[in-house]
């Protein structure tokens, strides 16, 4: 599995524009037969933080991906508002569902005050 993670830094005054787009390319994006989860978060409104996390089956999948027609129509308008852009590939050997935690004690309220259950 391969995990992508990208931090882009767009102009603010840009976001109006290109938030149609976000949400268009995240949902057709998960129609993709490698792609495993996709999300598109605007950290900041103000200083134009824009995050996006991705995980795909294969590295091979990630670069047919980012040569389709829907992509290159990403970048070109990303691209008009883009300051900087950061992107990491990530590869993933496994993958286990998170440890449940110890149970703590419980807490209930009693008349005058807290007590363990």
């Amino acid at each position: 599995m391969i995990i992508l993670v990208a931090r882009l830094e767009v102009d603010p005054a840009a976001l109006p524009r290109l938030r149609p787009l976000l949400e268009q390319t995240m949902r057709s994006t998960w129609e993709e037969s490698d792609c495993l989860s996709y999300s598109i978060a605007v950290e900041s409104e103000a200083e134009g933080i824009i995050t996006i996390v991705e995980r795909w089956r294969s590295e091979a999948a990630v670069v047919a991906y980012l040569d389709t027609p829907a992509m290159a129509a990403f970048k070109e308008a990303v691209d008009a508002a883009l300051i900087t852009m950061d992107v990491k590939l990530y590869d993933v050997v496994g993958e286990r569902a998170l440890p449940t935690p110890p149970s703590r004690p419980r807490l209930t309220l009693v008349a005058n005050g807290i007590s363990p259950a």
